[in-house]
């Protein structure tokens, strides 16, 4: 079956005031939609791939998608998969310290909590023109902070994405302008550790 968008799981407006209304009702709507669009479009040349879950198509993606769609399928399909889980790495009324496993392993592997913040921020704020910083598990299960390009996911590179925030301009633009460090400073208040804590359990 072609992908559908995913259902934001809260109200447009439930992670006011740090990140407005119609930026989601756009960002979600209109951007999000896109990309699965744009990757049904993409598999229509070979069908059979509308079966294999995207996160194995990017993970495998060499082997598993003929050369002429693989480009339009690594950035259309992380295009989706990273919205996918961006809506559901934040949450109304979240925010704080990690608690449980994602507290363990956050301080395990950086120190403390706010060491990581630092780091992520940081690789937020590096990253040039449009893309993503992630907190990620690599193959030996390591935790490290890490960011892609454009619609790239840590899969395509063999890391499991375990937290990750959108740093193109869409995801900020209306309410922060060019201010990517007070939008960075802010999505701390809405991020959903329970949701991370499900990741790590797999």
């Amino acid at each position: 079956m072609p992908h559908s968008l995913v259902p934001l799981p809260y109200p447009h407006d439930a992670l006011e005031p740090f990140i407005d209304a119609r930026t989601m009702e756009i960002h979600h709507g209109k951007h999000h939609q896109a990309y699965v669009n744009n990757l049904n479009a993409a598999l229509e040349k070979t069908p059979r791939l509308f079966e294999v879950p995207l996160d194995r198509l990017l993970s495998e993606l060499d082997s598993l998608v003929p050369e002429e769609s693989r480009l339009a399928v690594r950035n259309h399909g992380g295009g989706v998969l990273n919205h996918n889980l961006f809506w559901k790495s934040m949450k109304p009324n979240g925010g704080g310290a990690p608690t449980g496993m994602a507290a363990d392993a956050i301080n395990g592997a950086f120190g403390s909590f706010e060491k990581f913040k630092e780091l992520f921020d940081e690789a937020g704020m590096k990253r040039f023109g449009s893309g993503w910083v992630w907190l990620v598990a690599d193959a030996g299960n390591t935790l490290k902070v890490t960011s892609t390009a454009n619609q790239d996911s840590p899969l395509t590179v063999g890391q499991r994405p375990l937290l990750g925030n959108d740093v193109w301009e869409h995801a900020y633009y209306l309410k922060y302008q060019n201010r990517r460090n007070e939008y960075l400073a802010a999505w701390w208040n809405v991020v959903n550790w329970d949701e991370v804590n499900r990741r790590l359990r797999g």
